[in-house]
């Protein structure tokens, strides 16, 4: 071997030990990849929900306010009071079932974490 080959080899080689990726880690332990993106994805959905929620809760507050400005008359006016605590209480209901199922979804995670699962095929005993 050429005496300057075993320098760029000690060079490189951590260079592509560098290389990894976010779920490398499931490649060493043996965990099947598909049920912890499946975690991610309902943690996603999680937070697509809580933003429908909010948007919702918004939405309905600001219809409030836009209602209450133009109401000529005291009916259409009380419609208008109405929408502000309800769209407050959107806002809360989707507060509180996000945190919640995120509770819920992350206890999973780390029991899935803490019991490794092996890789189909794979008959480790």
């Amino acid at each position: 071997m050429a005496p300057g080959l075993s320098t760029i080899t000690g060079i490189i080689r951590p260079l592509l030990n560098m290389k990894k990726t976010p779920y490398s880690r499931f490649i060493s332990e043996g965990l099947i990849l598909r049920d912890h993106l499946a975690i991610d994805r309902t943690l996603l959905a999680n937070e697509r929900t809580l933003l429908a929620y909010l948007r919702s809760g918004v939405a309905m507050v600001m219809a409030g306010f836009t209602i209450i400005n133009f109401a000529h008359e005291i009916w259409f006016w009380a419609i208008g009071v109405a929408c502000l605590p309800i769209g407050i209480l959107v806002s809360i209901i989707g507060i509180n079932r996000y945190r919640r199922m995120n509770r819920a979804i992350l206890r999973l995670h780390k029991a899935s974490s803490a019991d490794p699962i092996k890789a189909p095929g794979n008959s480790e005993s």
